[in-house]
C-alpha cells in the first residue's frame, strides 16, 4: 500500500470573497487570496485599486462588509459558532493583532519616547513580558536594522529612513507571525529608500511571512515569491514575480507596468 500523501498545512492567510465599501464606493469587490507561511507576497497596482484597504482588512483595521479573512486558524474580527459569525470584542481583536505586525507609510513612532522605549512599549504593556527579556530582544533588533547607536535617541533626531527602520524593529519586537507593509518607502526621500528595502530583504530571508503593498518594482521582482496585481478592487493577475512583472498576461497589468517601469 503506498504511503499516504502528506497533509498540506493551511495557508497562514486566507481571504475569501472580501468586500469593503466606503459609502457608495465599493473599494474591494470580492478578494480571494491565500498566503502560505514563509511566503512574501507583493500587492501592486495604481493608487485607488484597493491594495492598502485590503491590507488593513487583514488585521481588522477596516471592518469588512462581506467575505472573511483567516490568519492561522482564527477568523479576523469574528468568532464562528456553528454556522454563525459573532463579532469579537475590542479586547479580543487587539489580542489577535499581537500576531500581526504592521508598518505604515508614516512611521507613527511615539515622539516622547526614545528608540529603545518605542520598541519595548508594546511587549511590556500588551504581552506583559519581562523587562530584561524585552530589552535584550529590542537591542538585538536594533542591531539587525543597523541602529544600535540610536537606542537612546528620540525620533525627531532620526532621518526618515532611520525612523522607518525603527518602526519595522518595533513591529518585530512583538514576535509576530505575519508582517504587513503598507507602502513603507513612499514617504521617504529617494536616497533613503534603499536602506529600508535592505532591512525588508533581510527579513524576508529569515522566512517571515510578509504581505507588502509597494510601488518598488525592483524589490517585488527580487524578493516576492508572488506578485498580485490589483485594479478596481479586484485581483486581475497573480503569479511568480518574474512572470507577472517580466511577462504580464493581462492588458491592464501591462499598461500599469509600462507606466511605472
Amino acid at each position: 500500500m503506498p504511503p499516504a500523501a502528506p497533509i498540506e498545512p493551511l495557508p497562514l492567510v486566507r481571504a475569501h470573497g472580501v468586500r469593503k465599501s466606503f459609502g457608495e464606493n465599493e473599494v474591494l469587490k470580492g478578494i480571494d487570496l491565500e498566503v502560505r507561511s514563509g511566503e512574501v507576497v507583493c500587492l501592486i497596482g495604481a493608487s485607488g485599486s484597493g491594495k492598502s484597504t485590503f491590507l488593513r482588512c487583514v488585521n481588522h483595521l477596516e471592518k469588512i462588509d462581506g467575505g472573511l479573512v483567516w490568519v492561522g486558524e482564527r477568523a479576523v474580527g469574528y468568532r464562528i459558532k456553528g454556522d454563525k459569525l459573532h463579532e469579537q470584542s475590542h479586547n479580543e481583536i487587539c489580542a489577535d493583532r499581537t500576531d500581526i505586525g504592521m508598518v505604515f507609510q508614516h512611521f507613527n513612532l511615539f515622539p516622547h519616547m526614545t528608540v529603545l522605549e518605542n520598541l519595548m512599549e508594546a511587549p511590556l504593556r500588551v504581552l506583559k513580558q519581562r523587562k530584561a527579556e524585552v530589552r535584550r530582544r529590542a537591542l538585538d533588533l536594533l542591531e539587525k536594522v543597523g541602529l544600535s547607536a540610536k537606542a537612546d535617541a528620540y525620533p525627531r533626531h532620526l532621518s526618515g529612513g532611520q525612523q522607518q527602520r525603527v518602526a519595522i524593529a518595533r513591529a518585530l519586537c512583538m514576535q509576530p507571525k505575519l508582517m504587513l507593509f503598507d507602502e513603507p518607502t513612499s514617504a521617504l526621500d529617494p536616497e533613503l529608500v534603499g536602506e529600508v528595502l535592505r532591512v525588508m530583504k533581510d527579513l524576508a530571508r529569515t522566512g517571515m511571512t510578509m504581505i507588502v503593498v509597494t510601488h518598488e518594482m525592483g524589490f517585488a521582482r527580487d524578493v516576492a515569491d508572488r506578485v498580485v496585481f490589483m485594479h478596481g478592487g479586484r485581483i486581475i493577475e497573480e503569479g511568480p514575480a518574474e512572470e507577472v512583472i517580466g511577462n504580464p498576461q493581462h492588458e491592464r497589468t501591462r499598461a500599469f507596468l509600462s507606466a511605472v517601469l
